[in-house]
């Protein structure tokens, strides 16, 4: 199988590296340093190499290294089943610019060309956190096996804060209403689908080693066609009205999560089984990723190894190895990586007077 790996990656006034220049060989990479050094914001910059708004959800101003610089940039070569392709992604103005071998080019088409996958710690409480982190999680994954998930999603949103505004102006008249739900009903149907499917797939991707399988499942009220979705938020004017938004559509889905061998629901689980049943599903992720794209997906797994035991640590290193993944680690110290021998690229970032430097090690 093909290896996707990021073989060059340059940075400019990105968070809190001035620059950096990074040649790799695709092998994981052990990225070892104190708290506040700039692990984080290094691969975060990997993260942004993929649709959407990267790992930590910010906003393309907070990614500058400081308010008065004139835009951050980073630059990445791909090496993939696609072949070899350059990714400038950068942000002036609180925007953000793609351009794919020197073509300006949409988010979206990125997920032509790469995908990745992270699991962070700010993830670590998914199961116990509101239903909007698990459809931001569940979208995450379907998006990675679809890549014009994301536009479906987009449109939905977009159509349904039209319809939001028009129930809370008290507008009644239907003709307002009837090209929106038919936009909702169309790219929700899609959306549903798309959740559904990635489920089915993370299913049969089966268990990783010592690593729990969970039992994951769509939770909906949602009429799963269009036709019948349509007509559900025809039906649901009134209510809707009174409550000032929509209350029916996939935009109200959950993601439930079953440990499936001790049969308890992921939330009343334990911290480290919460945090091995992510991993679990992390796992699954790559594989289904890597039969329909052809290679396993860049992984960035940060601070993923500080929370688990040696014989855990070890399990996933050989997981992510089998796989034949490109994973970005972070750990405080270069102790979490012992496993990964020369399997793995160190690297130990360094923080001083406010600027992260990159050292071999």
């Amino acid at each position: 199988m093909t290896r996707l790996a990021v073989t060059r990656l340059t940075l400019s006034h990105f968070r809190s590296h001035a620059r950096a220049d990074l040649s790799l060989d695709g092998r994981p990479v052990a990225i070892h340093g104190p708290n506040g050094a700039g692990k984080t914001n290094l691969v975060e910059a990997v993260s942004l190499l993929s649709p959407g708004r990267g790992l930590r959800q910010a906003a393309g101003e907070d990614l500058a290294r400081r308010p008065e610089s004139i835009g951050w940039k980073v630059n990445a070569r791909l090496d993939g089943p696609g072949g070899r392709h350059d990714v400038e992604t950068t942000g002036e103005g609180g925007g953000r610019q793609v351009e794919i071998d020197g073509k300006p080019a949409a988010q979206s088409a990125l997920g032509s060309i790469v995908r990745v996958l992270w699991l962070t710690p700010s993830m670590d409480r998914l199961w116990m956190e509101s239903a909007a982190e698990r459809r931001r999680f569940l979208d995450r994954i379907a998006l990675s096996l679809a890549p014009d998930h994301g536009e479906a999603v987009l449109a939905y949103e977009k159509a349904m804060r039209e319809r939001n505004r028009l129930l809370r102006d008290q507008v009644r008249d239907a003709a307002w209403y009837e090209a929106l739900e038919a936009e909702m009903a169309r790219s929700g149907a899609r959306v549903s689908a798309a959740r559904t499917g990635a489920l089915g797939r993370l299913a049969a991707a089966g268990p990783t080693g010592p690593f729990p399988v969970a039992t994951l499942a769509l939770q909906t009220e949602a009429p799963a066609g269009e036709a019948d979705l349509a007509e559900a938020l025809r039906a649901g004017r009134g209510r809707d009205m009174a409550a000032g938004r929509s209350l029916t559509g996939p935009h109200r889905d959950d993601l439930a999560a079953v440990y499936a061998g001790k049969g308890v629901e992921a939330r009343l689980c334990s911290t480290g089984e919460q945090k091995a049943l992510l991993i679990s599903v992390i796992l699954a992720n790559a594989r289904a990723v890597a039969e329909d794209f052809g290679a396993a997906p860049v992984l960035i797994l940060d601070e993923v190894a500080a929370h688990l035991d040696a014989e855990r640590r070890a399990a996933l290193y050989d997981a992510v190895c089998g796989l034949g993944a490109q994973a970005w680690m972070t750990g405080t110290g270069p102790e979490l990586f012992e496993a990964l021998g020369d399997r793995a690229r160190w690297l130990a970032v360094r923080e001083a007077d406010g600027v992260s430097r990159i050292e071999e090690g």
